[in-house]
């Protein structure tokens, strides 16, 4: 996926140890390549220039032991396309690191807080990304809400310059397994992120049913 300009919050849930990825693109299908996560391990976001080895190699080396900045540093080290990247990570701990190449489309840019990482490509300003910190940090709730509020505060803000097409939530660990507690994508839609608070949604009123057969 060519410069998919991308939105995205990479977080951890210091109550559940629940780890996850929210993000929104101008281009399709956002969700099979950018966000990665895994239980108990780490989530990333790997963006602008995508590659997805930067997920799938940096999830290995963060289970093996690495730091989010160690893990970052390592698959830079060996990328000529670096600087075309941008990749966000945050481990089980909560420990973050960030990288935003300097070829990557303005506007660009990431912000660090305590257990979360937000960052985007090629949008309208940097509100966009410090909308997405504030509303993480005063939300409440399960860690895909607090993902959600982030997100949509984004979109709110002005949100990637070229539209909206995609957007994607997985959250994983939260129920203690190794698969996703949750992985919801809106691959191509109009209202990308309106969209994908109505399948959360959704899948929250269908839990709640299936919680209620089994009782």
């Amino acid at each position: 996926m060519k410069n998919p300009t991308t939105f995205s919050i990479v977080a951890r849930c210091p109550k559940t140890l629940a780890l996850g990825v929210c993000v929104s693109s101008a281009v399709p299908a956002v969700g099979s390549r950018v966000p990665h996560a895994m239980a108990g391990v780490g989530a990333i976001a790997t963006q602008a220039y995508t590659n997805v080895l930067y997920g799938v190699k940096g999830l290995e080396l963060l289970k093996k032991g690495f730091s989010p900045q160690e893990a970052l540093e390592a698959m830079l080290k060996h990328d000529p396309e670096r600087e075309l990247r941008q990749v966000i990570v945050i481990d089980k701990f909560g420990r973050t690191a960030a990288f935003t190449g300097k070829e990557t489309v303005n506007w660009k840019g990431h912000l660090i807080g305590k257990d979360y990482v937000v960052a985007g490509n090629m949008l309208v300003e940097g509100k966009v990304i410090k909308a997405m910190a504030q509303a993480f940090e005063i939300s409440e709730g399960g860690l895909a809400e607090r993902l959600m509020e982030a997100l949509e505060a984004g979109q709110e803000a002005g949100g990637d310059q070229r539209g909206r097409v995609s957007a994607a939530l997985l959250v994983v660990g939260e129920e203690q397994t190794e698969t996703p507690v949750l992985d919801l994508r809106v691959d191509s839609h109009r209202e990308p992120v309106r969209e994908l608070r109505r399948k959360l949604k959704n899948y929250r009123m269908e839990k709640m049913d299936q919680n209620s057969i089994m009782r």
